[in-house]
């Protein structure tokens, strides 16, 4: 019976191998920086799970339920540098490698690159957010540059997550040892924006408000996390996952992840 997948039954080791535009010359250098760039995935949602988990056990006055996770970084806090250079940081720096890995890894097409620059763009305004921190309270006129900048990256981190996970559904569509997680990142990104958008509802009387924030960013982190390690897994087991090639008008070709 022939295998539907060549390079997942020939038995290589290197799961990174056969990528496409690899310097073949240095093969364990890319193989490298590309499970680098995929446990960065893994790893983003936890530290920042774990920051805002931190900073807010360390502000007793603090409440989860009403203020946003940015408050923990508010211009002047306790906590203020501790999420900046933990939290906010550090975690875009890993979104925006996630985000080169997924590039190079399931490169099939426009769309695909779009997806993975949507991941990168959340990254960059994460870290954007952090440099530009929020006045007390996040309610200081809008006036002020850096609580500008600040929003600005806050709102546009939100939009290019949400954005991605939908995206990827679509993307996994066409492989099959992905297909599985297509509706569950379509739905991660539809509850996102719910979230979301009742935090902005929300906003004026703060009711509920953090609550809201976090159970909009928890989804899409938890989305981020089970794709990421959904990838490892499959990198570590070595298997090969068909993609459609549109110049091939539908003909399946194999690339491995």
């Amino acid at each position: 019976m022939p295998c539907d997948f060549p390079a997942a039954c020939s038995g290589r080791a290197n799961p990174f191998h056969s990528l496409a535009g690899l310097n073949e010359a240095s093969p364990d250098v890319n193989v490298t920086l590309l499970r680098i760039g995929n446990l960065c995935g893994i790893l983003a949602p936890l530290l920042w799970a774990f920051a805002i988990i931190l900073c807010g056990e360390l502000r007793p006055e603090y409440s989860h339920f009403t203020q946003y996770i940015s408050e923990l970084g508010e211009r002047g806090s306790s906590t203020e540098f501790l999420m900046r250079y933990a939290g906010f940081v550090p975690t875009g720096l890993m979104h925006m490698a996630f985000a080169a890995f997924l590039y190079f890894a399931v490169r099939g097409g426009r769309l695909t690159v779009i997806a993975a620059m949507l991941v990168g763009l959340n990254g960059l305004a994460r870290i954007g957010a952090g440099l530009f921190p929020c006045e007390p309270g996040c309610v200081s006129p809008k006036a002020l540059l850096s609580q500008q900048l600040h929003s600005l990256s806050a709102g546009i981190g939100f939009f290019a997550i949400i954005a991605a996970s939908v995206v990827w559904g679509l993307i996994m569509r066409r492989h099959q040892r992905l297909r599985g997680l297509s509706l569950y990142s379509v739905g991660c990104g539809a509850l996102g924006l719910v979230f979301l958008l009742l935090m902005v509802r929300s906003d004026e009387l703060r009711a509920g408000t953090g609550l809201y924030e976090r159970l909009s960013s928890g989804v899409l982190s938890l989305w981020l996390l089970v794709f990421a390690a959904g990838l490892w897994r499959q990198g570590a087991d070595g298997v090969a996952v068909a993609t459609v090639n549109p110049s091939l008008q539908g003909t399946p070709t194999n690339r491995r992840l």
